[in-house]
């Protein structure tokens, strides 16, 4: 949409709003403008949001618009949402800097002088805020001038969102200015394809990619703080727990759940056997005894890691399922602790993704299901966050029994991780589909309503 288009779709509503009591707005008349509101929704929702184009929403009304133009218009309010974001930071950054510029009253020295700051308190209850949600939008806000102003053009064009620029801020503050810069450099091009956890997960392998010394370091001090937790909720209930170095947590999920699959189902669901299997280990199995074996359930924890980290070369990070990146130090203290098993896997040099051809047989061998489970590491539908260990590995091209060489094959580039519920959405759900590029690992997913969604591959490089 020009901005000619936009200023002539204004005037349009303006007019008509200021005879019509009803205050509905009218289509655009100009020949050359979008005639309905779907058309209106489509172009909105890839024009990069302004006051202009701002001017036009009150045309995407809800019931003028099919299930599509519904779409579309999500589309575009997201777009101007994060657009508004982006001048609100802009204020919120500009109101810190009064604040700071007026200092605090003589005679007070440099410990009390945060002190004078009551900007959080004013903004706190100029919207209705908690102090501390104010506190980090101020924190936001200043960071996103001040340090991060490709992340914040991003925002204002309705490119990424807020809570992803959030992101940005919170994960890189750990970081000094120069390797903050660096990495959020090295992520800018990817941000717009992503989802808010997908930005936070590709922000801390980045970090430690970046980084590698600081969050080793970090991760110590860290350990250093380790600690058992416990808190109470509601209809006496409690949330009991640790936190611990992500490497042993990931080991003591692997043993509750091998331990779970051992329990009888006697009408329980998956998370109350793992919760029970759970207090078994720890009350029940915790002292060994003459009478009982005192070993360790065969778990299995899966760290993902280059062989140039493995033997010391390197320290980028690896990647720990269930968990994310971790340190080649923490990588390498999997990888050669008693009893570890190493299975290889052949990353691509371009692109990080895992590849592998194996024989074509209906059901995937143990070896190609392990390394479609590695490579997808999650769900393949964009939004969702399930583990692939607990998906199933489905066919993208449905699998030819009457003549397997057909098409179809069990092949690593013809399998993909998907939920329960997405595979029975894209198997039986009429009109979505998906499409699995096998240079790049990208699965393009298509809605009914025609848009397209994509997924990229988790990057083991």
């Amino acid at each position: 949409m020009t901005t000619a288009m936009a200023e002539n779709a204004a005037d349009h509503t303006t007019a008509h709003t200021t005879e019509n009591a009803t205050n509905e707005p009218s289509e655009p008349n100009d020949p050359n403008d979008p005639i309905t509101s779907d058309e209106w929704a489509a172009q909105l929702a890839a024009t990069a949001p302004g006051p202009h184009t701002a001017s036009v929403l009150p045309t995407l009304r809800a019931e003028k618009l099919s299930h599509t133009g519904r779409i579309d218009a999500l589309k575009a309010l997201e777009r101007h949402t994060a657009w508004i974001q982006a001048q609100q930071a802009d204020i919120l950054a500009a109101l810190e800097a009064d604040a700071w510029g007026e200092g605090p009253p003589a005679g007070w020295d440099r410990n009390t002088e945060a002190a004078w700051n009551f900007t959080c308190e004013e903004v706190a209850c100029a919207l209705k805020l908690s102090g501390t949600t104010a506190a980090r939008r101020l924190e936001v806000a200043r960071e996103l001038a001040s340090r991060y102003p490709p992340t914040r053009a991003l925002l204002a064009q309705g490119e990424i969102s807020y809570s992803q620029a959030a992101a940005v801020t919170e994960a890189c503050a750990v970081l000094n200015p120069d390797v903050a810069e660096q990495v959020e450099a090295a992520l800018l091009h990817k941000l717009p394809t992503m989802t808010t956890g997908q930005t936070r997960r590709a922000l801390a392998r980045e970090i430690v990619r970046a980084d590698p010394d600081g969050a080793e370091e970090r991760h110590q001090a860290r350990k250093r703080q380790r600690q058992m937790v416990h808190y109470p909720q509601d209809d006496g209930m409690a949330m009991w727990g640790a936190i611990l170095p992500a490497e042993q947590a990931a080991a003591m999920t692997a043993a509750v759940d091998t331990h779970a699959a051992t329990l009888p189902d006697e009408g329980r669901t998956l998370e109350q056997k793992r919760v029970d299997a759970l207090y078994d280990l720890i009350v029940n199995r915790a002292v060994s005894t003459p009478e009982s074996s005192g070993g360790r359930s065969a778990a299995v924890v899966q760290v993902t890691v280059p062989l140039d980290v493995l033997i010391g070369d390197t320290d980028d990070p690896a990647h720990l399922k269930g968990y994310g990146p971790i340190t080649a130090d923490q990588a390498r203290g999997v990888a050669f602790a008693e009893g570890t098993v190493w299975r290889r896997l052949i990353t691509h040099p371009t692109t990080g993704m895992l590849i592998k051809t194996d024989p074509t047989t209906y059901k995937p061998t143990a070896e190609v299901e392990r390394h479609v489970i590695a490579r997808d590491a999650y769900c393949a539908f964009p939004s969702c966050h399930m583990p692939a260990h607990r998906c199933d590995l489905d066919h993208v091209e449905p699998f030819n029994h009457d003549n397997p060489t057909a098409g179809g094959q069990t092949t690593p580039d013809n399998l993909t991780t998907l939920c329960r519920r997405h595979h029975l959405m894209k198997t039986h759900h009429p009109g979505w589909a998906l499409k699995r590029d096998s240079e790049s690992g990208t699965t393009t997913w298509t809605a009914p309503t025609g848009h397209t969604y994509t997924n990229h591959p988790r990057d083991y490089r």
